[in-house]
């Protein structure tokens, strides 16, 4: 596009090193977008947002096949999304220019790409209502007993666990809590819903970050007497459960070795003959 304008009213954006001529107004229309506020009447009069020395307006970070879609949701109000463009870079864009990204806005044929974009967010929304409601007052009571870290297993509102108090099993994890939700328990089965609930963890800070699927015993289904052991075996039934393990130590990196060091005696006193053995590295002169 060429760069000679004669109406007032357009500007040239430089995207990508491309030239793009739009019409403050069209931008300014949406109020709410980035650049609906950047390019709105008092920023441009009042030299906020400023151009270069061409009289360009520069825009970073974004590719110039995926601002021509982000165009169209100025110009008609959705987005068409062509199969060069990926859908992800798209998602992006529209985070960072603040526009709305959903099925009413976003038109695309690949239908699978935008259903996983928005079960990201409904992930993300769910596992945050999860972490407030669930996760959170299990996180708090460790803690307030000292510990660092929380090991923390979903079980299904009808699970039953009925552990033999005279024979436990072995849970394998001295900060197992359990926490009782049907809708958490069906939210973990999904791969992808993990890595969402991973990556609000590592925003809220928390560190050893760990999410699976684990066995979680319920009930004792036998003892077996082994000969020559005063222990019997003890086989427990075991379901798969989703889990959560996370810790906050702040000091985690620091060695856990302690440093021992040899005291040099002070000037003027004299070691015992044992004491001189071991720092001249021989036996002690006889008198």
């Amino acid at each position: 596009t060429s760069p000679h304008v004669s109406s007032a009213d357009k500007m040239i954006l430089l995207v990508d090193n491309t030239r793009f001529v739009v019409e403050a107004s069209l931008l300014s229309s949406q109020p709410n977008t980035m650049l609906g506020r950047m390019f709105a009447p008092s920023c441009l009069e009042g030299n906020i947002t400023q151009s270069n020395s061409e009289g360009e307006y520069t825009l970073n970070g974004i590719s110039a096949d995926v601002f021509r879609c982000v165009l169209e949701f100025y110009r008609h109000g959705v987005i068409h999304c062509p199969p060069h463009v990926n859908l992800r870079d798209l998602r992006q864009a529209c985070d960072y220019l603040l526009l709305p990204f959903d099925e009413r806005t976003v038109k695309i044929k690949d239908l699978g790409s935008l259903l996983h974009e928005l079960s990201n967010d409904g992930a993300r929304h769910q596992f945050e209502a999860f972490l407030e409601e669930h996760l959170m007052p299990v996180m708090v009571q460790s803690a307030k007993k000292g510990d660092r870290e929380c090991h923390i297993v979903v079980l299904c509102e009808n699970d039953v666990v009925d552990w033999d108090s005279d024979y436990p099993p072995p849970t394998g994890d001295d900060y197992s809590e359990t926490v009782y939700s049907t809708q958490m328990y069906r939210f973990f089965k999904y791969i992808d819903n993990r890595d969402v609930a991973k990556s609000v963890l590592q925003e809220r800070s928390l560190k050893k970050i760990r999410l699976g699927i684990e066995g979680y015993p319920t009930h004792m289904e036998k003892l077996r007497r082994r000969p020559n052991s005063e222990r019997p075996e003890v086989v427990y039934n075991y379901i798969q459960r989703p889990f959560l393990h996370c810790g906050w130590e702040v000091e985690e990196a620091r060695s856990r070795h302690v440093d021992f060091q040899c005291v040099k005696p002070k000037p003027g006193i004299v070691p015992d003959p044992e004491a001189a053995y071991l720092l001249a590295g021989g036996p002690p002169e006889a008198d």
